[in-house]
């Protein structure tokens, strides 16, 4: 398969913005992973949440329909927060958007939240940007404040090829010795066309190490997603070929 050249996160995302603009589930992972994520983030009514690495305002919106009282949306990308803002103008939901960094959150108080949110943000951070990140996460939470975010799991690239409707182009490259390493990939909707996604791999105790220094000291709950009988029953073609494979992890953890 041809290689996928790897660009930077902002350039990446502001060249594809429109393509993830959607209001109803059409990637993979809007079927195996943003279901489960925002069922852990339950219950939602009355929560001061930050979605971090929102892109277009997917996540952002369905908080805020789910109750949440404030929803502040912060991505690296413009071209990602100007798709959110056009869909905000549309809906009125009372989402803030604005374009930041994920390792510098000044402009957000010492506990001043109650949730943040980070859907599939860490595969674009280095191991020291993840460490950054997640410190300043430990920082905005109020004290019993939770924490969830997803990731690709880290097992996964190294299962199967790069081939459709998902995967990261590890060729050859070790699970360990690869570590830190920006991987390419690209994940499918079911409308047959595809996003260009990008991996900075890191292993499960990278991430533990991250959660640990950053301050959180509570036993995270962690989940392990995939493809469930029900997506097979609506799409067979589309999502049997990951059939028990470990797709992404999400994680749960409290201030």
């Amino acid at each position: 398969m041809m290689l996928i050249h790897t660009h930077s996160t902002r350039d990446l995302y502001n060249d594809t913005a429109t393509k993830w603009v959607r209001e109803e589930p059409s990637s993979l992972s809007d079927f195996t992973a943003r279901p489960a994520i925002l069922a852990l983030c339950e219950p939602i009514a009355g929560l001061r949440v930050l979605d971090l690495g929102c892109g277009e305002g997917y996540c952002s919106r369905e908080l805020r329909r789910r109750g949440a009282r404030e929803v502040l949306g912060i991505d690296l990308s413009d071209g990602m927060i100007a798709a959110a803002q056009t869909q905000e103008s549309q809906d009125c939901l009372g989402i803030h958007y604005e374009v930041g960094c994920a390792t510098d959150l000044s402009q957000i108080g010492d506990r001043q939240l109650d949730l943040v949110v980070a859907v599939f943000l860490f595969n674009y951070l280095t191991i020291e940007q993840t460490q950054q990140c997640m410190a300043e996460v430990a920082r905005i939470l109020h004290p019993g404040g939770r924490f969830i975010f997803s990731v690709p799991h880290p097992a996964f690239p190294y299962m199967r090829q790069a081939e459709y409707p998902f995967y990261f182009q590890v060729e050859g490259a070790g699970y360990f010795s690869q570590r830190d390493r920006q991987f390419p990939g690209r994940i499918w909707k079911r409308d047959g066309s595809w996003l260009d996604v990008q991996l900075v791999h890191k292993t499960l105790e990278d991430y533990f190490d991250a959660l640990r220094v950053a301050g959180f000291n509570t036993m995270p709950i962690l989940q392990e997603l995939r493809v469930q009988s029900d997506h097979v029953e609506l799409d067979e073609t589309f999502f049997k070929p990951l059939v028990d494979y470990p797709l992404h992890l999400a994680m749960q953890v409290s201030r």
